[in-house]
């Protein structure tokens, strides 16, 4: 399997990379931790001109029909920098709009979207679901030519601003996908902030009624809700690559400047020997993320699942170890909040749960 980028791809990474540090200083996702809508409209209009949230869309659409290996090469930047726009939440509900739907619907809830003017949300975790999003408790009846929703939703990200929600429900007994406007009679919202600074949100669909075009039908429901959990997970993945390489990278220039005894602390070997540990789990991240970014797609979904739960898994085991060494590199001043290390600690563990923790992907990957 060849993983050498192409020049595309490597003008791509670079371009992604200049762009979030000249527009997303670490500063920034600290500061916008407080703000209500947690991200803000500017920045998602440069992202929408840079062709980013149209990257795995077919042209039709207003998208640039490229892989989810393109995706992963911005996401990997966003995770450096800690990007808090509605990248993966849009892209989720982008791909079921994609996949499910008609051109028409596409038309109207998917390319606003590619062109930066609305942000997408996709609501499919319920209480005491954890990871098991192929059969929801959120039921769809019909009603006249049209549907009643009738449920739950918890931690929908991006729930709080998306101006369409696409929702899983049970439909005559089988899983389904529905497009819910925010402002839908009978929805609640109710924005919550996540472990990571970011903003969520639990909705209430009580007899909410949408018409009958607001169904995507074009495509096996349960089929396309696995390839989205899919999909997230090895997102997921690829910001935590990011996320790893820019703590790594923080964590070596403070052991070659901190002092202590008059000399740097990276010229004691106990540290080093940590810090070669860290490397070491890098790049087995690395790798193994590689190969479930080109496996995204295959349309065996053993191979997919396979290849994705183990990275997610990586990400767990180096993810976690890589930035918790770097907290005990740091020393005291890596526990604060202060210290930008903290905020990576925090997006790592979230990275972590989304779309199956450690546990669910351990034990998807023994059933394979």
């Amino acid at each position: 399997m060849d993983f050498d980028l192409t020049q595309d791809q490597q003008l791509l990474a670079k371009t992604a990379g200049d762009f979030v540090n000249r527009a997303s200083p670490i500063a920034r996702a600290r500061k916008l931790r407080e703000d209500v809508l947690g991200w803000e409209k500017k920045t998602w209009q440069d992202m929408a001109e840079l062709g980013w949230l149209g990257v795995p869309f077919a042209e039709e659409v207003g998208g640039f029909g490229g892989s989810f290996v393109d995706v992963a090469l911005i996401l990997e930047q966003v995770g450096k920098n800690l990007v808090p726009e509605p990248y993966v939440p849009s892209l989720l509900a982008g791909m079921a709009i994609a996949k499910g739907g008609t051109p028409e619907q596409a038309a109207r809830f998917l390319t606003p979207m590619i062109e930066g003017h609305i942000s997408l949300a996709l609501a499919y975790a319920e209480r005491d679901s954890r990871f098991d999003a192929d059969a929801p408790r959120t039921t769809a009846t019909r009603e006249g030519a049209g549907f009643k929703l009738q449920g739950e939703k918890v931690w929908a990200l991006n729930g709080h601003a998306a101006k369409h929600l696409v929702v899983t429900a049970m439909l005559e007994g089988k899983p389904a996908l529905f497009v819910v406007d925010h402002g839908a009679k009978g929805l609640s919202v109710e924005a919550l902030d996540t472990f990571d600074g970011r903003h969520a949100a639990h909705l209430k669909l009580d007899g909410v009624h949408l018409e009958a075009d607001r169904l995507l039908a074009g495509a096996p429901a349960l089929e396309l809700i696995e390839h989205l959990m899919d999909y997230g997970a090895a997102a997921a993945v690829a910001e935590g690559v990011g996320v790893a390489q820019r703590v790594l990278d923080m964590t070596v220039e403070y052991m070659n400047t901190r002092e202590q005894f008059d000399v740097k602390i990276g010229t004691f070997q106990a540290l080093q020997h940590r810090a070669v540990d860290m490397f070491i789990e890098m790049q087995l991240l690395r790798s193994i993320a590689y190969e479930s970014n080109v496996k995204v797609e295959d349309t065996d979904a053993k191979e997919r699942k396979r290849a994705i739960s183990a990275a997610k898994v990586q990400l767990s085991v180096g993810g976690k170890y890589i930035t918790r060494q770097s907290v005990q590199l740091h020393g005291g001043v890596g526990c604060t909040d202060e210290h930008d290390l903290g905020l990576y600690f925090k997006r790592m563990q979230v990275l972590n749960t989304l779309f199956g923790d450690e546990d669910f992907h351990v034990a998807r990957f023994a059933e394979l």
